[in-house]
């Protein structure tokens, strides 16, 4: 399941159509991959290297004037930026970023110096679970990708649909408008 998942990810075609074709390709990752692109259904792939230097520039207020959110939106072309579902894509990632607070748009931004004071806190807490020094490391990076998994906007499950990660949002927007979607950059003021 887990393997469906990131090649659903990886290349925006439906969970079922991901399925059938891992189970062609004998649950290997990059064949499926092939055989997606073979049958055309693998665009996201091939969008990914697009640039996406349009876009805009989305903003949400929460109803207490006390929480905004700004967000940057890229896309291919200037006519998919003025798609209302783009804009209300755009708008929706921005209402799930005040209401969520991502720290990172992608899991490997997350600071090392965060991770590092983090790995100190985990330790602190084995020590007094008393657990095996055997362990640990192993306890540390399942504690360390489930940080970076919830500090990133991408991995987080979005709020409107918690079935979904953001990125898989992300990239059916990418299927069906036919470009290149990422989320470029956001901030979040809070009083």
């Amino acid at each position: 399941m887990e393997t469906i998942k990131e090649l659903r990810e990886m290349t925006g075609v439906s969970t079922m159509a991901c399925k059938k074709a891992l189970e062609e390709a004998d649950g290997d990752l990059e064949k499926a991959i092939e055989l997606l692109r073979k049958r055309g259904e693998a665009k996201a792939i091939e969008r990914s290297d697009r640039s996406a230097s349009q876009g805009i520039v989305a903003t949400y207020i929460h109803g207490n004037q006390r929480l905004g959110v700004m967000v940057q939106v890229g896309c291919e072309t200037d006519f998919v930026a003025r798609n209302e579902d783009f804009v209300t894509f755009a708008r929706d990632i921005a209402m799930h970023i005040a209401a969520m607070n991502p720290l990172y748009v992608k899991p490997e931004e997350v600071s090392h110096e965060l991770i590092e004071k983090e790995q100190e806190i985990w330790k602190a807490q084995l020590v007094s679970e008393g657990k095996p020094e055997g362990v640990w490391e192993k306890i540390i990076m399942g504690k360390e990708k489930k940080f970076r998994e919830e500090s990133a906007l991408l991995t987080q499950a979005f709020v409107k649909n918690p079935d979904v990660t953001v990125a898989q949002l992300m990239t059916d927007m990418g299927s069906r408008m036919g470009e290149n979607i990422q989320i470029v950059r956001f901030t979040r003021y809070s009083l």
